[in-house]
Parts: C-alpha cells; structure tokens; sequence
C-alpha cells in the first residue's frame, strides 16, 4: 500500500472519481460531535493564517484508504473507497457549501471551487462521471440534491421506501457549513474578502488526510477495520456487510458504477432501510433489529448459541474456516431468506402462522426461540400448514412451562440442540418437532402435561404486573378460541386491560358472608380462615378476565352487586358473556370458572408426546434409518 499526504483540496484535484460502494454504511457524520469538530479544526487553521500568512504544517485529519478501479477508454479515473467515505463525503458537502456562499459575494471562488465538485472534459457517462465523488445509492440522491439541485436525472430521485419526509445527514451537513461559512465570512453583518481567501487557503494547505492506495496484496478489509476511526462507531452489522462485500471485489464498474453495487442492491439494500436500524430490546441489551437478524441468521445456521457482542467475530470465523456458502451471491441469499422470516414475524399479522407467532414471541419475551423458528420457515422443507402446526408446539411449550413456574435459562440452548437434531435427520417433520419438544423429563426443558398444566392453572397465582402482556395474550387467545366455537371470529381491537373480577381489594365491598355480626376488635378463627381462603385465589386465572380501560376504571373495585351487571352488560367478549351463568361469585365459582378457562386452553395449546408415542415415534425413526443403511449397501 502507498501513503500519500493530501489537503482537502488536492483530494478533489485533478480529473478523478472516488466510488462509495453500497455495502458500506450509511453516511451519518452529524452536527454534534463530528461537523463541530471538523469546523473548529477549520477555523482554527483559517485564523492562523489570517494572523501569520502561514501554517508550519497542515493539520492532520484522519486516514483514507482507496482501491484503484480498472478504467478503460474515456472512463475517468476511478478509485473505490475502502474507508474515509464518511471523510470524503463531508469535504465535498463542505466545498458545496463553500461554492453556494461565494456565489452571492465572490463568484471568483465559487468557480474555483466548483473544480473540486465536478469533472469536465471528456467521458463516458458524463452524468455520472462529472461528479468527483459517487455516493452509495442509499445517499446518492440527497447529495446530489445539495452539490446540484438542478440534477433531475433517477439517481437525483431515488428514495427508499420508508425514508419518505426523513431529512438525511448530507442535508442537514450542507445546512450546517453553510450557516457557519456565512457567518464566517460576514463577522459583522458585511462581507470580509479577506475572511474568504483564507477559508479558502485552509481548505488548500491547512487540513490534510493520509491517503492509502491498496496495491494487490493488502488485505481491504483488515484495513479497513483498523482505520475507522473519529465518529460513528462500527455496529457489528456493518462490519459483517463490510466483510462480505469486500470478498465480492474486483468485479469493476458498468456504466460507471461498482459492479458490486448490484449485487449489494438486490440483496442487502432492502436492510438499510430505517426498519432495520430500530432499536430491540432483548434482556437487558438493545441493538438494531438488523444486528438481532444476523444474530438469529448465525445460530440458526451454526445451531450455536451466538452472543450479540461476538457477533461478527463468530461470523467471520464460521465463514473462513468452514467455507459454507458456494459463492458470496448464495450467503447473501441465505441472509434474505432469514430477513423475509424476520419481517413476517415483526409484522404479526394473525392471518401469517409467522406473525401469529411474532405477536406471542413479544408477549413472551422469549427471542430464543426465533432460530429455531427461522429454521422451520426457511431451511426445515416444511409448507405453511406444517409451519403452523410446529408453531403450535413450541408456543404451547412456552406457555405451559410459563403457568407452571419453571425456567426459562435453558431455553437457548435447548432450541439451539433442536436444530442440529432436525437437521441432522435430514427431512423434519411436525411429529419429529413435538417428539423433541416432550423428549425430557428434567425441569429445565420439561413440557409439561396436562395434569400438571391444570395443577398449576388452577393453583398457582398467575397474576402480576410485569406478566400482564403475557396474561393479555393468553386471554386474547381463550377469547377467539371462544368465538371461533361459536363461529364468531373477530379481530380484537379495543384497548382491553387484565381486570380481577373480584377485586384485589375484595375486603371493602366484597364482605364473606356469616361474618358480619363479629365485633370490630374480635379475632375468630373460622373469619381468618375463610379471608386466607379467599386470598388465595384472587391471582388465579379464574378470577381474572379482559375489560376495556374505561369500563375497568368504572368498576374496577365496585361491589358485587354493581360490578358484574356492568361487566356483563358492557361487553361483547365471550369471556365476559360467559359470566352470566354465575349468581354469585366466591371461591368455588372462581375455581369452576378456571377449570372452563382451562379446557378451552387445551384446544389451544397440545400436550406433549407421552412416553410410549415418543418410543414409537424412536423405533420408527430407528427402523426407517436401517432401512436406508441396508439399501446404500
């Protein structure tokens, strides 16, 4: 590699290109550290310069590394930039500003420094190639819009789909140099000529970056790691995207543009959309949803569990030491196909078994299972109804070993297993899903049984606040298992609350009867015993259904007598409609209540395998394996 010093100026000079590829990331300097910092470097070369006529040495701004493009014919010389876009693309956002203030008070200036926005003279693709700097196409149009508004060509167009009305970074640099090259240059409202010339001269002399030209051995992508430097920090999805690509160089330029372009926008544009870069939650840590992909991509493929901090470290790795993927198109290929599962379960859609399942994923909290899950929907073989059905199981798993109280801690590594397991069977199966699902009797990875699931549904106190999602959800799902018996499907679209039936604070209208002729002060044991009784079971799910938030205000404490023909009068949810059977409301209604709610869950959520189905289910696989030996000899 060769290393040369280069001011700002003579970055731009002469007849050359700099092409941003389109896997790099986004250009995203903002005001507040980066363009402040680089203005006061700039001011501060400008004074000296103002005071002495002269600076000892420029000063130093960062490195740039660029790869020498093939050019043949009238193509300009290209150069592909490694890393510094972030660098490269300020400066030219920089001259343009520089450009639009000259206009109005020295023209001079303003075509001088245009030299250093545009090409001129012959070309090929004069539309392209007059710009110095080619901007990946995710920035391409904002940064036209600003270096030549009158630019009306498709690039000067292009949006992305969900960036509509967003204003990106290059605006809002240009904006910036801008407001601060005016004020410069018009200290008291009346503009300095001499201000200008020596803004000008800092730009030529006063501000330099190291500039890297790769030869044929270097290696881009180390490179490029150990450069970036001053501003943005590197997410491991953008070093992952950085490491394919660079592997996909030296595939020149059409019409001139990267070749590598093409490749980058038919699989990994679509993930530079804002969706991707929100941020998700999972445990304590947050990272964009793209990050939280490529961390499910990885364990899917590796059945590894894979942490968010050694994500791009362990992708490398796998990839260079395994070699899995023919070619960069069929890993990127690979990346899309998890990315199409990820979005169907973002979306939660009820009419996709995908987004059903995203909805209760969320609810749930329980984002180790969506390896598993991108397993079955993009690799496993099976069609949507076996998708559905597999779904099924793994959401009863959950929620089973949910009401009964038992860890969570395994869950990543238990469904981790599942995948080497399915995969190494080589055709999965729903049956094959369930039997792995109810393979163990440990408490860790359990799935319960029914008599265990009714134990702790009726027993168990289920109610607290951080587990209302969760609740909310599982009565949703009792509620369109009603209808659906009654033939009464519907989408659930108020804003419905978890609400006790008999209240938390039952002691104020809700008095046991018998006991109203002991005297305040007196202790009797059969009164204690009765309100124990009672106290027990105002947590259960029996006692527990859905109401909308103004009619639980309403009635949330209220008496019996108040409560319930409210309740029953100002809902049409089946759960509710239910409660008519029910005179009164005490222990023993509460706990029939649970028992009804309980059998409507098991048409929801399937048992496990018992033993001897598992069994069977074993010697078939044994047998169906020998017979499979028996015809390759």
């Amino acid at each position: 590699m060769r290393p040369f010093t280069r001011t700002i100026i003579e970055l731009f000079d002469g007849k050359r290109r700099y092409l941003i590829p389109l896997y790099q990331r986004q250009y995203a300097w903002k005001v507040t550290p980066q363009l402040e910092l680089l203005w006061e470097d700039i001011q501060r070369a400008a004074a000296k310069l103002e005071a002495e006529s002269m600076l000892a040495a420029p000063h130093f701004m960062g490195a740039i590394v660029i790869s020498q493009v093939k050019t043949f014919g009238k193509q300009v010389q290209a150069f592909e930039v490694i890393d510094g876009q972030q660098r490269l693309t300020t400066f030219q956002l920089l001259l343009t500003a520089l450009r639009d203030v000259a206009v109005s008070h020295s023209p001079e200036y303003a075509d001088e420094v245009a030299k250093y926005i545009f090409n001129d003279g012959v070309m090929e693709q004069t539309e392209v190639e007059r710009f110095k700097l080619w901007p990946s196409l995710t920035d391409r149009a904002s940064f036209i819009g600003v270096v030549d508004p009158e630019d009306k060509s498709d690039a000067a167009t292009f949006r992305l789909d969900d960036e509509q009305g967003v204003v990106r970074p290059s605006v809002a640099a240009h904006a910036f140099f801008k407001d601060r090259i005016e004020k410069h240059v018009r200290p008291n409202g009346e503009y300095d000529a001499f201000r200008m010339e020596k803004l000008f001269e800092a730009l030529r002399v006063g501000l330099a970056a190291v500039s890297i030209e790769l030869e044929g051995g270097d290696d881009a992508q180390t490179i490029f790691e150990t450069l970036n430097s001053r501003g943005v920090d590197l997410t491991a999805s953008d070093l992952m995207r950085n490491f394919i690509f660079q592997r996909a160089k030296g595939l020149g330029q059409t019409k001139g543009s990267l070749n590598v372009d093409r490749l980058y926008q038919k699989f990994w544009l679509p993930l530079d959309g804002w969706f991707w870069k929100e941020g998700d939650t999972r445990g304590r840590q947050t990272k964009s949803r793209l990050d939280w992909l490529l961390v499910d991509h990885l364990t899917m493929k590796k059945a590894e569990t894979v942490s968010v901090d050694d994500l791009f470290e362990s992708y490398r790795r796998w990839v260079l030491d395994l070699t899995p993927f023919p070619s960069i198109e069929a890993e990127l290929e690979s990346i899309a196909a998890s990315a199409a599962v990820h979005r169907r379960l973002s979306d939660q859609s009820a009419d996709d078994p995908l987004g059903s399942f995203g909805r209760f994923a969320k609810a749930f909290d329980v984002s180790t299972a969506m390896p598993l899950v991108l397993y079955l929907a993009s690799e496993s073989g099976m069609d949507e109804g076996e998708l559905s059905d597999a779904l099924s199981l793994i959401e009863s798993f959950i929620v089973r070993r949910d009401i009964c109280g038992l860890t969570t801690a395994n869950y990543n590594r238990f469904f981790v297993d599942m995948i080497a397991k399915l995969r190494a069977d080589g055709q999965v199966s729903v049956d094959r899903v369930h039997q792995l699902l109810s393979a163990s009797q440990a408490d860790a990875i359990r799935f319960p049984t029914d008599s265990e699931w009714k134990a702790q549904w009726l027993g168990r106190d289920q109610y607290k606040g951080s587990r209302q999602p969760r609740l909310r959800y599982l009565f949703e799902a009792l509620e369109h298992q009603k209808r659906t018996d009654r033939s009464e499907i519907i989408a659930i679209r108020s804003d419905l609350t978890l609400e006790h039936i008999m209240p938390q604070k039952w002691r104020e209208n809700w008095p046991i009867p018998g006991f109203d002729h002991i005297p305040d002060g007196e202790v009797n044991p059969d009164q204690v015993a009765r309100e124990l009784e009672r106290d027990s079971v105002i947590n259960k799910l029996g006692n527990l259904t859905l109401l909308t938030h103004k009619l639980n205000a309403q009635v949330s404490n209220g008496a019996f007598s108040t409560k319930m023909p409210a309740v029953k009068a100002h809902t049409a949810l089946a759960l509710n409609r239910d409660l008519h059977q029910y005179d009164g409301w005490d222990e023993k209604t509460i706990t029939h209540r649970g028992t009804a709610l309980f059998d409507a869950a098991c048409s929801i959520w399937p048992s496990p395998m018992i033993a001897e189905q598992n069994n069977q289910r074993a010697g078939a696989d044994n047998a169906a394996l020998t017979e499979q030996a028996d015809a390759a000899e």
